[in-house]
Parts: C-alpha cells; structure tokens; sequence
C-alpha cells in the first residue's frame, strides 16, 4: 500500500483510492442534540396523516373498534424492541443503523441484504407519501383557490424541494421539521381535548380498550395498519454519528420516541371512537375515510380550526417526507462508504457536511417513480382512485414489511452480538425481550405477506398480492448474492460492512504506525 500524504487519497493494493481523511468519510459530528434528534425523528410519524389517515382506514377495512388497545399492545412490543435496539446502538454508531446492526449480529452477508432491504424500503415510505401529498394540494387549490391542479405537480415540486433541503445541514432541517411536528400536535390534541368534552350519545366510553373488541380475523392485518404508524423511532441510530453523544442521546431519544407515539396516538384513536361513539365508528369511517376527523373537527371546533388543520395535514405530509429523505440518504451514504454503492455515496458535501449524492440518488428516484404514476393517470383532476392512492398504499405498505423484516432481524442480531462477546450473562433481560419482541415482529410480517391484498385493496386472486411484497424477498435475495460476491472477490471491503467509519478511522491509524 502506498500513502500520498500530500492528498486525502491512498491507494490500496487492489490499486483503488480511497478517501479518508476530512469529513468525506465522515459525517459532521456535534451537530443533533436530544431535542433536535427527536424532532427529526418523530417529524417521520407524521402524527396527522395518521389521525387522518391511517386510524379511519384501519377502523373502515378492519372493522375492529379495539385500535386504541393494539397501539398499547404494539407499543409494548416496541418497547421491548428497543431494549436490546437501544443497547446495541451504545455500542455500534453507523449512519447505516439496521444493516449495521445486523452485520455485526449476523455477518456481513446478511448486513449486505439488510442493507438493500432498508434503501428500498426506506425510499417506497417516501415515494408513497407523495401520492397523497399532491392529491391533498390539489385538492386544497381546489377549494381555497378554484384552481384545479394536477397531483402529479405539487408532488414534484415537492419532491424538489425536499431534494434540496437534503442538501443543507441537519439542524436546520430539524428546525423545518420541530416547527411542522410541534404546531401539528397540538391542533390533535386540541381535537382530543374538544372531543372528550363533547363525546357522541354513548359518552366517555373506555369500551375501545376492552380486549373482546380485538377478536376476529382482522387482528393481525390490523397490527400490519398500526405498526405503520410507529415507524420513524427506529431511525435514531442513523444519526448517531451526528451527534455528540450517541450512547446516551439515541437510547434516550428511542424510548422518548416510541413511548410517546404509544400513548399519544392511543388516546388520539380512542379520541376518535368517543366523537363518533364505538357503535358507530367502524360504520363512519367507511362512510367518510380520511374525511373522518374533519367532519368531527368541523362540529366542534368550527371550519376556521378546520381549513388550518387541512393545511397542517399537507404540512405534516411534507415533513415526513424530508425525515425519510435524511434517512434514505443517510444509508446510501453508509453503503457508498462500505462499498455496497458506488464509492460516490460514500462522501459527504463540502459545504453542509450532508450526505449529498444519496440524496441526489433519493430525490431521483421519486421523481421517476412520480412520473411514471402520473404518465399512467387517466383520471381527470381531484380524482384520487387511480394511480394516486395505489401510489400512496402499494409504496407505503411495501415500506413497512421492509422495515417489519428489519426490525425482527435486528431483534435477533441482537441476541447474537452480545453472546459472540460473552456478554449473555449481563444482557440477559435484554436479550430475552429481543426474542419476545423479534418473534412477535415476525408474526405481524407473517400477517402482513399473508393479508397484502386486503392491505392494497386487491382482490384475493390478484397478482399484486405476491408481486409488491416480492419487491422487498428480491432485494434481501438480490442483497445476499452481493454480500458472497463481495466474500469471494474482494473480502477486504465485506470485512468492512457494518464497521462504517470505525473501518476507516482504523485504517487511518493504521497508516500512523510505523
């Protein structure tokens, strides 16, 4: 090996370059600290969309009054998820997090499929978002302005803007972000607030938690709704190199994170069944689906709270989508610099500190697939039956089994990092609610394969049904041959997946020693 110490470059035997030193290999430390990185992780939730969205679809398609009680349930298991999660990331700090993990738990094979598995999920949670996003502009041009719009539009200039702002330090975006969340809350706790106050004939009725309502074949697809809801806490080990420190801030900020959407969207769901009353909800929200929550706003609190909550709606839409961009670009970082990616996914941006080409990659991605959805729409404008909502449901729950999958692998990496240390003993408790929790996450992505039809309103027969949850099986498969290509041929750099910047701050050191 030969060493230029004139340059940031050195050359490695197999006559590649590879850059180190600066902040190219790294991402700028210092910079989140407990409430800017909960912030960017909570904006992911997108606490709204959910009230909005994903609560009156799961009663209407479900039919299951019981929801406030599964977000208890699911947050139980969270929970303990992010025992063993929440120890790993002390001692692991890889802006690649899951696959990360993964790697040092289960080998460098499986963190190469893990790796892929995160990007495609990860990027079909946003891309999905768009969908709704621009019909939801469309629509608010429509009302407030009689202009009629195409959704494909605002969900382009959206994706551009969020493209940019990928390219600027984190801690502004985590400004956007803190705005956005914080204003948004509080208009739903306001609605929770107004509908206690004012409950429909049946009263303050606690009969949404009682456990008989979760009987029935819809359980299972119903968790697969609601686990949804959850997923963005899990992204604090991405910033772990941002931060100052990563030990205490990401564990802090995960239980923060998961505890709090736990009780907030379990108060905001039995919110719901009290304004519209547990006989009647299942019945409403097939009536009114997203429409549910402004109809019951609109009663109490009157249209001027309402049209503001239309906005915070596309707002909240908007902020996570730049959450899940910061992810996405995180990761394809995190692989560029382990060679998974092209080595220019590895560097970050001189000027931010950012990781600017995954970014770049991200921001690209959505555009294509945008456009791709909108060349196929052939409905007219404020339309949103096809592609819009199948943009919205195919990418998003396609998004979700990827990250259900990671997060059961993870669980159970876990358990085998810390025995390859010899550390069974003193983990003992965590590793034992790693695997209560991984294997109650396998069941829920069992659920998931099994019931995708109903979860993208496809009929049983459909070919969809086996063909966008196949997207997230090819890219593990597709994930592990490039693991044992990298074995075989260059076992240098499968050596390094999962070590992140550690690998090159050891070859740094390396080089140092005469």
């Amino acid at each position: 090996m030969t060493t230029d110490s004139s340059s940031t470059r050195r050359t490695t035997g197999d006559g590649s370059i590879s850059t180190f030193k600066g902040q190219e290999r790294a991402l700028r430390a210092d910079r989140l600290g407990t409430g800017g990185l909960l912030l960017s992780v909570l904006a992911a939730t997108a606490p709204l969309m959910v009230v909005a969205g994903v609560m009156p679809t799961t009663f209407a398609v479900m039919g299951i009054v019981g929801q406030p009680l599964l977000f208890v349930v699911l947050g139980v298991v969270l929970v303990l998820f992010g025992v063993g999660y929440a120890e790993m990331s002390r001692h692991v700090h890889n802006a690649g997090a899951f696959y990360a993990y993964i790697s040092r738990g289960l080998g460098a094979t499986a963190g190469a499929s893990a790796a892929l598995v995160a990007l495609v999920a990860y990027n079909a949670l946003q891309v999905g978002i768009y969908g709704i996003f621009g019909f939801e502009v469309s629509g608010l041009f429509s009302t407030y302005a009689d202009l009629q719009i195409a959704w494909w539009i605002p969900a382009l200039l959206a994706a551009l803007v969020v493209g940019a702002l990928g390219w600027l330090k984190i801690d502004v975006n985590a400004r956007v972000l803190g705005v956005l969340l914080v204003i948004e809350v509080a208009l739903v706790v306001i609605f929770d607030i107004a509908a206690v106050a004012d409950p429909a004939k049946e009263g303050l009725s606690l009969h949404a938690f009682n456990p008989d309502t979760l009987s029935g074949a819809g359980v299972g697809t119903a968790l697969c709704f609601c686990i949804a809801a959850f997923l963005g806490f899990e992204q604090a080990p991405v910033y772990a190199e941002e931060t100052s420190r990563p030990h205490i801030l990401v564990p802090r900020v995960m239980f923060l994170a998961v505890g709090g959407v736990a009780v907030f969207f379990a108060l905001s769901s039995w919110a719901l069944t009290v304004a519209a009353g547990p006989s009647a909800i299942v019945g409403e929200s097939q009536k009114q689906s997203a429409g549910l929550l402004f109809s019951l706003t609109e009663s109490r609190l009157g249209g001027t709270f309402t049209d503001v909550l239309h906005v915070l709606f596309v707002t909240g839409m908007f902020a996570a989508l730049l959450s899940f961009h910061n992810v996405v670009a995180r990761y394809a970082f995190a692989m560029g610099r382990e060679g998974l990616l092209p080595a220019a996914f590895g560097r970050t941006t001189g000027a931010s500190g950012a990781p600017g080409t995954g970014s770049l990659l991200q921001t690209a991605v959505s555009v294509v697939i945008v456009v791709a959805f909108a060349v196929a729409d052939d409905k007219p404008a404020g339309d949103p039956t096809e592609p819009v909502l199948h943009l919205f449901t195919w990418f998003g729950n396609i998004g979700a089994l990827g990250v259900i999958v990671l997060m059961a692998a993870a669980s159970f990496s876990v358990v085998v990092f810390f025995a390859r240390r010899g550390a069974v003993g003193a983990q003992a408790w965590r590793l034992l609610t790693s695997v209560v929790a991984g294997v109650a996450l396998l069941v829920i992505a069992g659920y998931t394969v099994k019931d995708f039809d109903v979860l993208v309103g496809a009929g049983p027969d459909s070919s969809l049904s086996w063909i966008l949850p196949g997207s997230i099986a090819l890219a593990l498969i597709v994930g592990l041959l490039q693991g044992v290509v990298l074995r075989a041929r260059r076992p240098e750099a499968h050596a390094r997946i999962g070590l992140g910047n550690e690998a090159f701050q050891l070859e740094k050191a390396a080089e140092r020693t005469p």
